[in-house]
């Protein structure tokens, strides 16, 4: 798995019109297309079971030390393991780097994600947070990157999914809610794309960062409002917390960080799509959550734009061993 999740070089181009490039050395062809695929697989099933692991830690937890604890614990781990094995100390301009995409992915994206499950079931947070590709593509635009016409008519289904989740009541039954959810969808949609141009550490050493100022930074939040102390009275919040750490942020957020690094950030986040349907039959199975027809059209909809976005040629050009 080690292997899998090397760090490749990054160099910086500049090419006669001053426009920065990012460059990458990959993989030899079979060792890429495995550790694509099996970091894919990692953030569309185990991500997708994080939403109902965290409306079961907020039974114990208030959400933002949840996601502080979680973060912290899961980035000073691994921030030591790698030193202990022998990796550099980032400079400053990756700690810097590592503290503005850490604060966007997970103080605020993952933040408000957590925030609006309190009141928003895991479904229809899983949903809303499917939009994070079409905010991802508009953003990939302010690098250059502006959507083809398969991934505009992709910006449209999604819309019109948005759409019908307001027309059943879903999302905006909670308006606090959905508004986390949408800010918490453009935060990590932009640090997404942000995280290709900024100095970063290398390998899971930009993982572990990353986690130890999000997750430090939401553990300041936690004090700063005066959260309550977790309230524990059966080992479910706590066994909850420790999946949330081990499987959402040891091995999908590492995962996640691995995608960004290797293919662009319309796949990176393909996650969305597969994630709601993960969490609806969980929040269905295990939680006695239920979803109403518009929201299954909704949810058809932002997956069929969602998708579009996505899978414009990407996966299959790694799946042949091309870059992507």
């Amino acid at each position: 798995m080690r292997e899998s999740y090397q760090a490749e070089s990054v160099q910086e181009q500049f090419v006669s019109n001053d426009e920065k490039v990012i460059t990458e050395t990959p993989l030899a062809p079979a060792q890429s297309r495995i550790g694509v695929i099996l970091a894919l697989l990692a953030v569309y099933f185990i991500w997708g079971s994080t939403y109902l692991g965290m409306r079961v830690a907020l039974e114990g937890f208030p959400p933002f030390l949840l996601a502080g604890i979680r973060f912290l614990l899961a980035g000073g781990m691994l921030y030591l393991f790698l030193r202990v094995r022998g990796a550099p100390t980032p400079s400053r301009a990756q700690w810097a780097g590592a503290a503005l995409i850490g604060v966007l992915l997970l103080t605020i994206g993952n933040g408000a994600v957590v925030f609006a499950v309190q009141w928003v079931a895991t479904g229809l947070t899983a949903v809303g947070i499917g939009a994070v590709p079409l905010w991802a593509a508009l953003f990939a635009g302010l690098w250059g990157r502006w959507p083809t016409r398969i991934e505009w008519l992709g910006l449209g289904l999604g819309f019109v999914g948005v759409m019908f989740l307001n027309l059943g009541g879903g999302l905006w039954a909670s308006p606090l809610g959905a508004v986390a959810l949408l800010i918490g969808a453009i935060s990590w949609a932009l640090g997404s794309v942000w995280s290709r141009h900024v100095s970063l550490p290398s390998g899971l050493m930009s993982s572990a960062t990353q986690m130890l100022i999000g997750g430090g930074v939401l553990l300041l939040l936690s004090l700063s409002i005066r959260e309550p102390m977790p309230s524990l009275h059966t080992a479910r919040p706590l066994l909850a917390m420790a999946f949330l750490i081990f499987f959402g942020s040891l091995i999908g957020f590492c995962a996640y960080g691995y995608l960004l690094r290797r293919v662009r950030p319309a796949l990176a986040t393909s996650y969305a799509y597969v994630n709601p349907m993960v969490a609806v039959a969980l929040g269905i199975a295990l939680n006695g959550e239920h979803i109403t027809i518009v929201g299954l059209l909704a949810m058809l909809a932002i997956i069929a734009g969602v998708g579009l976005v996505s899978l414009g040629g990407d996966f299959s050009r790694v799946l042949r061993g091309g870059r992507p």
